[in-house]
């Protein structure tokens, strides 16, 4: 289920805090991340080519609030629907973002995993850069 050539490897992480600001200085000044802003809500961790997460504000409506590791995989409404089948809870329903297909599920224990699935030349027409939330 997992791509080839990455099996275990998470792809993403994502920080979902009410205090965006506070958590991008926090995490820049513990571990020295080079923390890029895309916009007030959002920005990326990792050099500017190449981030390897992300900080984002949560909203009153986010699905969650804390830190979700994101591990890729081929379908993400497969392996969502998988996790169900197994016990898991849908927390964040599959949502194209202008990079990727992702979604959240927490597992039988309530912690929260993180699905991400690269967009193709096929898939990525349908990403709406609008409908990202981070």
């Amino acid at each position: 289920m997992s791509p080839t050539g990455h099996p275990y490897r998470p792809a993403w992480f994502d920080i979902s805090t009410p205090d965006a600001p506070r958590a991008r200085r926090f995490f820049q000044e513990l571990f020295g991340w080079p923390v890029n802003a895309i916009d007030e809500a959002y920005a990326l961790v990792g050099d500017a080519g190449e981030p390897t997460g992300g900080i984002g504000q949560a909203d009153p409506e986010a699905p969650y609030t804390g830190i979700v590791v994101y591990f890729p995989v081929d379908d993400v409404d497969r392996v969502l629907a998988r996790a169900e089948s197994l016990g898991g809870t849908r927390v964040m329903d599959p949502t194209d973002t202008p990079m990727s297909r992702i979604a959240v599920f927490a597992d039988p224990d309530g912690n929260r995993v993180g699905l991400v699935q690269q967009l193709t030349a096929t898939t990525i027409g349908t990403a709406v850069a609008g409908d990202w939330q981070g």
